[in-house]
């Protein structure tokens, strides 16, 4: 049988797919052997695997260095740049008096002259040979003034000569000849640090002694001029020293790295606070003069603790310890303040004052073999004491009543974005002559009124000036120092009869006259609940029929209410308000005889349209406030308005005159001999307070004394008060 043939390949198919499994399993084990086969890379030497290591960390930490110098560079450049281009301190606000203004033929005596320039720390010479002194001869006084920036204008250091007539200035008198007026700078009263724990008085480039700055760089660091804000070679020197001693006695900081210190570090020892130190210290060297950072450091540097308030940079200090400005200093002077650079606390002159002039004279040695001085100044500095003021508190001249009073007249008057402001200079009306003179007659006045066991007995003062309403003096109380409660501003007591002036004054001035007759009997008066009043006159007598005039200047008070009826309590309200009286005040008859209660400013107000013939000004103290940079900010010139005739106002002076030669004030006679005052006194129930207020040809004094518990001080008008206002007029004439 024959065989059937077979397809070509289909027979072959199953062969072909065994084979070429064979073939595939073939090549994966060739591919496994060659896998295993294959060599690796031998592994670099140790020493090479190490520095390639070390030169991956140099350049990346080398990049990452560089990038940190760079972001601290310009975060501490701004920081720098934020700090001394702007305001670098918050400085202190500056109060200053009045500045006593000269003029020929105005009332005053040589001895208050002499002692407005001891206020103002001018020095007695036989011979004046630079600012800052006076000499007296005879009835002349010469005096080289100092240079100030007035708000009006600055003006130079110059000389003046004085002649006096009796009270009156003769004759002023300068090289190029006689002169009708020449002003003295003002004192300062005070700084208003707020809450500040630094306080200083910003001194520029130019007004520091070339003396002191040159000293300054000798002592603390010679290559200042050489150097780049850092100088190797002292810290260099410093390491030297300190390891020859075994311990730290020599720093190696340069003048520019104290003064990045102290504007933006602490005081921690570290390295890494050295680094900034030295870091901040060449970007300030870069971009800043040496004359800048040199002013930068003498306004910053640490001198004293003044209380709690630390004392910064050398014009604030100047003041501090020698009660001098800057310009001013002695040799031996200059010489100390650079001394106590060195260690504020451990040269303190008070408290340490044989380290202090040790360190002192040290200074004045090198001074003089680095020329300086000379061999004769170095003797005499080297041969005087130490001669630091006798006043140890900065504050120990301000007197907190007026420093109230200013205050509250800045939040009221003055807008805020001015008062806010650094620096700024406050000129204000106050006079250190009155304000001395106020405080004295306080001070001894209450001594001298107060009766056995009344030793809580107060008092309290205001002084305006009668042309200008202007506050001249303010004291609350014996202690002039205290700056709790402020009696002449806040303590608000019943008036007694000091609020009969304005009741005559409104009679005045709606047609009555001093000759006009008012009735001085019994009368009994009711009120809306049918209570019975029966007014009384202070001795219990009834004169029938009495003058206008000798109802005032007797105080009698059966006529004064009758005359208050006989007017209209509404329009003697109306005339208290517009005296300057801000309460609201009850049409009670009482009124007219003193029930009203005020503060003695409120007094001082009140009366002063009457020592002004008639017009009415608000009181003030502020003048000007000028910015930092000598800018006018703010000019106080408040309104006036006349609100009574000035023929009422001249009859009404011509009573209250009375009142001090015939009346109630008449030991005025004899308390002051050839001084002519008017004025009122007032007296509340119970002698619990004692008023007066008085004028003479410039001033209205207002004076109160009491107790602060509200009990008997035992006392009238002309029993207390008085004998106070007459204490002040005679420190004013110098009696």
């Amino acid at each position: 049988m024959a065989k059937t043939p077979q397809k070509k390949g289909t027979a072959d198919k199953p062969k072909a797919s065994a084979t070429s499994k064979t073939t595939k399993s073939t090549a994966k084990k060739t591919t496994s052997t060659r896998k295993k086969t294959v060599r690796k890379p031998a592994k670099a030497p140790l020493k090479h695997r190490i520095l390639k290591a070390i030169w991956s960390f140099t350049w990346k930490a080398t990049l990452a260095f560089i990038a940190f110098i760079v972001i601290a560079g310009i975060y501490f450049d701004k920081k720098v740049e934020n700090r001394l281009d702007g305001s670098t301190w918050d400085l202190p606000a500056t109060l200053y008096a009045r500045p006593l203004l000269l003029k020929v033929n105005e009332p005053l005596t040589q001895t208050a002259l002499v002692s407005e320039l001891k206020l103002l720390n001018y020095r007695a010479v036989q011979r004046i040979q630079s600012a800052g002194q006076f000499a007296v001869n005879g009835n002349q006084v010469t005096i080289y003034r100092r240079a100030f920036d007035f708000p009006d204008r600055s003006e130079a250091a110059a000389i003046v000569s004085v002649s006096f007539d009796g009270n009156r200035i003769a004759s002023l008198t300068q090289r190029q000849g006689t002169i009708a007026e020449f002003r003295l700078d003002p004192l300062l009263l005070d700084r208003l640090n707020s809450k500040q724990i630094q306080d200083r008085v910003f001194v520029p480039f130019q007004k520091i002694p070339d003396l002191l700055i040159n000293t300054l760089i000798l002592m603390e660091d010679r290559d200042f001029y050489h150097h780049q804000g850092v100088s190797p070679f002292a810290i260099l020197r410093a390491f030297m020293v300190n390891m020859k001693a075994g311990r730290t006695v020599q720093g190696g900081s340069t003048l520019t790295q104290q003064l990045a210190k102290n504007l933006f570090l602490s005081q921690e020892r570290s390295l890494w606070r050295k680094f900034q130190e030295a870091y901040i210290a060449v970007l300030i060297d870069h971009k800043y003069s040496k004359d800048k950072i040199l002013e930068s450091y003498l306004n910053e540097v640490y001198l004293a603790q003044n209380g709690a308030t630390g004392v910064y940079g050398v014009g604030l200090a100047s003041d501090y310890y020698f009660a001098r400005p800057i310009d001013e200093l002695r040799v031996e002077q200059v010489a100390l303040l650079v001394a106590i650079i060195k260690g504020p606390s451990y040269y303190n002159p008070r408290r340490n004052p044989k380290r202090a002039l040790s360190r002192r004279d040290l200074v004045l040695r090198l001074m003089l073999e680095h020329n300086y001085i000379n061999t004769a100044q170095y003797r005499i500095a080297v041969n005087s004491p130490l001669n630091l003021s006798g006043a140890k508190a900065l504050n120990n001249r301000a007197n907190p009543a007026f420093v109230s009073l200013l205050n509250r007249e800045l939040v009221s008057n003055v807008p805020a974005n001015i008062r806010k402001q650094s620096g700024l200079s406050i000129f204000t009306s106050i006079s250190p002559l009155a304000q001395k003179n106020a405080e004295i007659a306080i001070q001894t006045g209450i001594k001298k009124v107060q009766k056995k066991g009344q030793d809580d007995l107060q008092g309290a003062m205001v002084v305006t000036d009668r042309e200008y309403a202007e506050v001249r003096a303010l004291v609350s109380g014996k202690d002039v120092k205290f700056s709790g409660f402020n009696r002449a501003l806040d303590a608000r007591r019943p008036i007694g009869s000091l609020v009969k002036p304005p009741v005559y004054l409104t009679a005045l001035d709606n047609g009555y006259s001093l000759t006009d007759t008012l009735n001085d009997k019994e009368i009994v008066l009711k009120n809306s609940t049918g209570q019975r009043w029966r007014p009384k006159n202070y001795d219990r007598k009834f004169r029938g029929q009495v003058t206008v005039e000798q109802a005032l200047v007797s105080s009698l008070n059966v006529p004064t209410v009758n005359l208050g009826m006989q007017i209209g309590l509404s329009n003697v309200i109306d005339s208290l308000h517009a005296m300057g009286v801000e309460q609201k005040i009850k049409a009670y008859p009482s009124l007219v005889l003193g029930s009203l209660s005020l503060s003695p400013f409120e007094v001082a107000q009140m009366y002063q349209p009457i020592g002004m013939r008639g017009v009415y000004k608000p009181l003030t103290m502020i003048r000007t406030i000028v910015s930092s940079d000598g800018i006018p900010l703010y000019q106080r010139s408040p309104a006036a308005r006349q609100i009574f005739s000035s023929t009422a106002v001249n009859q009404l002076s011509s009573a209250l005159h009375k009142v001090t030669t015939e009346g109630t004030a008449r030991s005025l006679r004899w308390r002051n001999p050839g001084q002519n005052f008017a004025g009122k006194t007032g007296t509340t129930n119970n002698l619990n307070d004692s008023w007066f207020v008085g004028f003479d040809q410039d001033e209205v004094v207002t004076t109160w004394v009491g107790k602060d518990n509200n009990k008997s001080a035992e006392l009238t008008g002309s029993s207390g008060a008085l004998v106070l206002f007459s204490g002040y007029m005679k420190q004013k004439v110098g009696q």
